[in-house]
């Protein structure tokens, strides 16, 4: 009995950890844990401990306020803010129109502004052929715009109006004395053809002052008016040509000097001439005249 008490009393203990200790150790071991306790549970006890603070409207509210007020405090720094408005490239009505369109309470922060909105409200005005806006250095809203320049005078039924040389409206007059340095086109849908209006007047250079205008027909074809109630008529196709060939057939035999009253080049295979009133009453007379000898 006593051999047996000194055996185990000499047996050592055994340093295998136990099975469960083992798994734990194995678990603990395991990439995915060691991430989860490293980061996973700080997060969630950050995450929790805000959602018990943000559960408050109060601390909400103060929480908001205070933000906002760094945020306003960044963006009203002196060097974000604009001061004024620098317009250049329009006249002083334009300019008028542009500050009315764009009312701006100067200073303003930058970050208020919307330089892509303020483009396009500037652009969607009449006399404005291009516009370009940005911020300049030391708090300047630059705005450097492309004015439309009037081409001819379009008189409609409505009024006077000013097109440029695509026909986009520029402005309204309330006299055709108001421009009497543009040149004058009359008639429905004259506007959509303002182009070949210049081309035709470009051609009639060599008339100088006798031409008073252009009127569109039908919507479909010019007449170019000169004084002494003259007018030639022109087609459709090819308008420019035609005019040349009146012109240069003037030349050579003066037709527009007689008492013509319309060239007619409708048809460009028999161009036709009315003679004026007086014109016809005399060659009446003449033939009347010339009969009656002849009996």
């Amino acid at each position: 009995m006593r051999l047996k008490g000194r055996k185990r009393a000499g047996r050592k203990a055994d340093p295998a950890p136990s099975r469960l200790s083992y798994r734990y150790q194995r678990w603990m071991l395991t990439p995915g844990i060691r991430l989860g306790l490293r980061i996973g549970v700080p997060v969630s006890l950050v995450l929790l401990a805000a959602g018990v603070f943000f559960a408050d409207e109060t601390r909400r509210d103060m929480v908001r306020g205070h933000v906002n007020d760094v945020i306003t405090s960044i963006q009203e720094r002196p060097e974000f803010m604009v001061n004024l408005m620098a317009i250049d490239g329009a006249g002083s009505g334009l300019s008028e129109d542009i500050r009315e369109v764009v009312p701006l309470d100067f200073p303003i922060s930058s970050w208020d502004l919307d330089v892509e909105q303020i483009r396009d409200v500037i652009a969607g005005l009449d006399p404005v052929k291009s516009v370009s806006v940005r911020i300049r250095p030391g708090g300047i809203l630059q705005v450097d715009v492309v004015e439309r320049q009037p081409a001819v005078v379009w008189r409609t039924r409505d009024g006077i109006e000013l097109l440029d040389e695509t026909g986009a409206h520029v402005d309204e007059i309330a006299s055709r004395a108001d421009r009497p340095d543009l040149p004058l086109i009359a008639g429905e849908g004259a506007d959509a053809h303002v182009a070949e209006a210049l081309a035709l007047l470009r051609a009639a250079r060599g008339l100088g002052d006798r031409v008073r205008g252009l009127v569109r027909v039908g919507e479909r074809r010019w007449d170019l008016v000169l004084d002494r109630d003259q007018r030639i008529m022109l087609p459709t196709e090819r308008p420019v040509q035609a005019l040349e060939r009146v012109l240069a057939v003037s030349e050579v035999q003066d037709l527009l000097e007689r008492d013509v009253a319309v060239v007619d080049m409708r048809i460009g295979s028999r161009p036709t001439i009315r003679m004026n009133e007086t014109a016809s009453e005399q060659w009446r007379n003449a033939k009347i005249t010339k009969t009656g000898n002849g009996q």
